[in-house]
This record gives structure tokens, sequence and C-alpha cells, in this order.
């Protein structure tokens, strides 16, 4: 869909109309099955994709294919849309809740404050147009000096009502927008290599796939955590910052407390 002067926009269009609700699907249903309670429960849909446009939504075909309650709300957010060159394809679901139920759920991350920042003077930096030869970008060479300019205060204002000061204490799960991006943010708040390993071998394995990008980082980590008989799913660690940024230029900051394993 988002290859530049390839098959026409007709073309293209059914395919992401075929397509996005089939792997969108695919990812819910794994996503719901993982988190073991009845789709009855569910009573918000929130979907985004940077594929295409069509009418009616694909939120409102996942409901179809779903099967779920035809009275869930349903939210559209492309605000996350990322502005890249080149895309890869990924699907990504989540269940999101409170209260779980011990003896059925598990959850994996804790969602303890969000926080969004529209960095002064960064219109333009980032941005999408869907046009005759299909969907556009444009990503300004500066950047990565903006958002590793603006992460210090972010960070800060994060995790500073914590008590928390050194970023190598907590796990990181930061949107992969590029390697110069992680680059300058590892180098600006004095990273070890390690904390950024999960994002690096995401964006190494699968590519930029925007929006999805971090839920596959979160699911990775606590694979991983698993795997190396580590106590929780952040690497270990309690405290986590997953961090992302898109048009705008807004960054966005998730504060995440990890799930003892």
């Amino acid at each position: 869909m988002c290859a530049y002067k390839a098959s026409s926009l007709d073309a293209r269009e059914d395919m992401m109309i075929r397509e996005v609700p089939r792997v969108g699907k695919e990812a819910a249903t794994k996503a719901i099955k993982e988190w073991g309670q009845p789709m009855s429960k569910i009573t918000h849909l929130i979907f985004c994709t940077t594929s295409g446009v069509a009418l009616p939504g694909v939120d409102y075909e996942l409901i179809v294919l779903l099967g779920l309650n035809p009275c869930v709300k349903s939210d559209t957010d492309m605000d996350s849309l990322v502005g890249q060159a080149l895309f890869a394809d990924g699907a990504a679901a989540i269940i999101i809740g409170s209260d779980p139920v011990p003896e059925v759920e598990k959850p994996i991350f804790e969602l303890v404050s969000t926080d969004q920042k529209l960095v002064p003077g960064s219109h333009g930096a980032i941005g999408g147009l869907l046009r005759e030869v299909g969907l556009t970008f444009y990503l300004n060479k500066s950047v990565p000096d903006i958002i590793s300019q603006n992460i210090n205060e972010a960070l800060s204002k994060a995790f500073d009502p914590l008590g928390i000061s050194d970023y190598n204490s907590i796990f990181w799960i930061a949107h992969p927008g590029g390697r110069a991006i992680l680059d300058q943010v590892e180098q600006k708040v004095n990273l070890k290599p390690e904390k950024m390993k999960a994002t690096r071998d995401v964006l190494s394995n699968y590519g930029n796939m925007s929006s999805a990008c971090v839920f596959f980082i979160m699911d990775l980590m606590r694979k991983k955590s698993l795997e190396r008989g580590l106590k929780t799913t952040g690497e270990g660690l309690d405290w986590g910052v997953l961090f992302g940024f898109g048009p705008g230029l807004t960054i966005e900051t998730v504060v995440l407390r990890s799930v003892a394993i």
C-alpha cells in the first residue's frame, strides 16, 4: 500500500481493504486468547493504521470479524503516525484493563502514567500525505536532534515524581524510528548499549512498522526476560519507559511498571 509509484491507487486500496482486517484479526485473536477473558468484557476498540482509508473503517470490519459487541466504542488514533520514507508490515494487538483476575489474567506490564509534548517550532519535521502515487512521507533531517534535545525534559517530567534520575536503572521500550534517533537518545541520556537491545532487535528483524513497533518490543522483552530467568517482564527491573514520537512533532512518554514472572 505504501510503495512509492507502485501499482495504481485503486489496486493498493483494494489490497488494504482485504489485508488489513485479516492481519488485524489475527493479531487481536492472539491477544484475546492470551488475555483469557470472554470477548463480551471488551468495552472499547482502539484501532490505528497508516495503510490507507476506507469507509466503513477497518475498526468496523474487526468488530464483525471478531464477533465483538456492536456497541463497542471505537477510536481511530492517527497521532502516532510516524513519518518515514519506508515502512515494514506488522500488526499488533493488546488487551488493556484494570483489576485483573489473578486466576485467569496474566498482565504483562502496568501502565502507570502518560504524557505528550508538542515540541515548539517543530511543525513540518514529520508528515505524510495521501497522493495519486500513494502515501508520501517526509522526515526532516533535524528529527534526531529535535528528539534528543527534548528527551531529558520528557523523562524528568515522567520520573522525577518517582525519585528516579538514573535512566540506566529502568527498562527501555523506544519506537525505533531509525538508528540515528536511537543513537542520539542513547548519547544524550548516557544509556548503556544494552538498554536499547530489545528496540534494536525489533528494528533489525522487522523494520520500522510505525505504530506496531512498541508492542513488538514489549512482547520480545517479556519473552526474553522469561527465557533468561529474570524476576520481572521488564528485564528484571521494576520501572520502565515506553517512548515514542510522531507528527507535530510530538513526543509521547509512558511510565511502565513490570510484572513479576
